[in-house]
């Protein structure tokens, strides 16, 4: 059986998933880029470590970091002007390690970035272009571990987060212009997140692509003003001017885990927390 598990990128899903890990039974390692933070981590019961990726090469205080059964790797890529070489390269330089190390078992936590806006419905078999350059930085790192045949790579590409300390009205709350109201939205939950991780490694569902969005898709307008109104935050703008769009499928994901979300919709998410 699968006991010790590492998180790489113990932000705000990563430190969450780790409580959820360690009351589950598993031993859970942490890495942090600061010493400050390790503190932190020991009051969770996580074993802490100080890991730094950058586009040079990999420092880590600690190699018993990679001994592990899973390593899931929760570090989105930095809003830089050159995200779309320095994220690749750093993801290089993991997997490196990663071969080192012999680890064998990988989730990587990507993002809905990776799709266009087409105007239409999303899938994991779909040839991708992505418009944003966090997107192709995604894109690429995906490749980089999907193609790597020394462990098995499950991704998950989970759509906008929501829950916790995160108040969505606060999204378009000061956006300006007026935004297009007519948009779907594809969001998910944290509590929704660290399930389906769970259930990935309950049932060693390796070397898979997984979209991870709510099934229901409200329009952009009815889910902010409603968060809005939930919130006590004053609305956003909205226009009657069509943007493209996506409506990202996770049908693959229900049907292959047998998932069942707690927040089918993140208006279920509105009525049930605010």
């Amino acid at each position: 059986m699968m006991r010790t598990i590492s998180i790489l990128g113990v932000g705000w899903l990563g430190l969450p998933l780790a409580r959820k890990l360690i009351s589950n039974g598993y031993k859970v390692k942490g890495s942090v880029t600061s010493e400050g933070k390790m503190e932190m981590l020991q009051q969770t019961a996580i074993w802490p470590f100080q890991l730094l990726l950058t586009k040079d090469g990999l420092r880590l205080d600690n190699p018993a970091f990679f001994d592990t059964d899973v390593l899931i790797i929760s570090i989105p890529p930095r809003r830089t002007a050159d995200v779309e070489e320095v994220f690749p390269a750093q993801i290089k330089h993991l997997i490196r390690r990663l071969e080192q190390a012999e680890v064998k078992k990988v989730i990587f936590i990507s993002s809905t970035s990776v799709y266009p806006e087409t105007s239409g419905v999303a899938k994991e078999t779909d040839v991708l272009l992505p418009e944003k350059a966090s997107g192709k930085a995604l894109l690429d790192a995906e490749n980089l571990f999907r193609l790597n045949h020394h462990f098995k790579t499950t991704i998950i590409r989970f759509g906008g987060l929501i829950g916790a300390d995160r108040n969505p009205a606060r999204f378009l709350s000061r956006k300006s212009p007026a935004v297009s109201g007519s948009k779907p939205v594809n969001l998910i939950h944290q509590d929704d997140c660290i399930s389906i991780i769970k259930e990935i490694i309950r049932q060693n569902a390796w070397g898979e692509t997984f979209n991870a969005c709510c099934p229901e898709h409200p329009s952009r307008k009815d889910f902010y003003m409603k968060a809005s109104a939930v919130s006590g935050i004053p609305a956003p703008r909205f226009s009657d001017e069509p943007e493209p769009y996506k409506i990202v499928d996770s049908s693959k994901l229900i049907r292959y885990l047998d998932y069942r979300f707690k927040y089918p919709s993140p208006l279920s998410y509105l009525v049930a927390e605010f």
